[in-house]
């Protein structure tokens, strides 16, 4: 998933960058609220990570104009402040989480999966196509009850395919979302992570899930290939 952290403490947004990345996110930082709604004009983010106390411009500013313009991303809110009234200000301007610091880590990725199964297409921590299952939680991967392995972007990747199962997703799409907005789309990297994503949870079972949509992408489907 595409990460947006916007957090002007460089300690922090390293300390964020770090764990998300370790974790299988793809990971953008803004130092600025200025520069944090610049990034969301170029990148269609899954989530963003939002502090209150931002130079330029701050987090509530950021996330009321976000709303203002339609833009209907996840938000999570990290701030110092712990007063009731700051919490219900930052969720009165749009944000739909809400975190103080200091937090424990494992808190923020379990808000942020909390979250991310809001959206339509999520129906819940545990992904199911076919007999191929991803929990989100345990992040554990099985294909017909058999434990499947996976490198963090193999995972990554699977876990996007399946978050939208029966749709097109191009490599644009895939690259920005997997890796983060430095990623090359010309090199062939994506394909070889699909090559090695087929031989762990499609070459040894029944039916072949992930597909290659000439001209345009892959998905995942346990329908009939799209010609």
């Amino acid at each position: 998933m595409r990460v947006l952290v916007v957090e002007d403490e460089t300690r922090m947004a390293e300390f964020i960058n770090k764990g998300l990345t370790e974790a299988g996110y793809a990971v953008d930082i803004a130092e600025d609220g200025e520069r944090g709604l610049a990034w969301t004009n170029v990148v269609d983010y899954d989530l963003i990570i939002l502090d209150i106390m931002l130079p330029r411009r701050d987090g509530l500013d950021v996330c009321r104009t976000l709303r203002a313009r339609g833009n209907q991303t996840l938000i999570l809110m990290l701030t110092a402040r712990d007063a009731v009234e700051d919490r219900v200000l930052g969720l009165d301007s749009g944000a739909d989480d809400y975190l103080v610091k200091p937090f424990s880590f494992a808190e923020l990725v379990a808000r942020l999966r909390a979250l991310a199964r809001r959206e339509p297409v999520l129906t819940g921590p545990v992904l199911e196509i076919a007999d191929l299952t991803l929990d989100t939680r345990t992040r554990e991967v099985t294909r017909a009850g058999t434990p499947i392995e996976l490198t963090n972007k193999a995972y990554a990747l699977l876990e996007y395919l399946m978050r939208h199962p029966n749709q097109v997703l191009t490599r644009t799409m895939i690259g920005e979302h997997i890796w983060n907005y430095d990623f090359d789309n010309a090199t062939n990297v994506i394909d070889v992570h699909i090559r090695y994503l087929r031989k762990a949870v499609d070459d040894p079972f029944e039916p072949k899930l992930i597909q290659t949509v000439r001209g345009a992408g892959y998905r995942i489907s346990d329908q009939a290939p799209m010609s």
